[in-house]
């Protein structure tokens, strides 16, 4: 299993508009095309103006086919496009991770 971990900064005092816009446009998508939310959190202490979510994937091949998926579907585009001209956003960041041997090994000993 491999995670895509997402950070992305809001402006200051836009991250409520950005997550509700996320909510009622991309939420639906993504939970149809990604399946596999494995959190979606916003920051209270910290880099504040945060928003962070990870999705869970078989493999590297299997986040590639879903996120294609998503990309062909015009809703998408159209989120992506109202999220732009909205301009809530000051940066996204991405990154692929996976689990160390230790965590699956504690994952698989408590069954999940």
């Amino acid at each position: 299993m491999i995670a895509d971990l997402r950070i992305y900064t809001t402006l200051p005092t836009q991250t409520a508009e950005f997550v509700a816009l996320y909510e009622s446009k991309a939420w639906p998508l993504q939970l149809k095309y990604l399946e596999n939310c494995l959190g979606w959190y916003v920051t209270v202490e910290g880099a504040l103006n945060s928003v962070v979510h990870l999705w869970g994937y078989a493999d590297q091949a299997d986040r590639e086919r879903r996120r294609n998926a998503m990309a062909a579907d015009p809703a998408w585009g159209d989120y992506l496009k109202e999220a732009g001209e909205r301009g809530l956003l000051v940066k996204m960041e991405n990154r692929i991770v996976r689990p160390t041997a230790f965590f699956e090994a504690f994952r698989a000993a408590r069954g999940g």
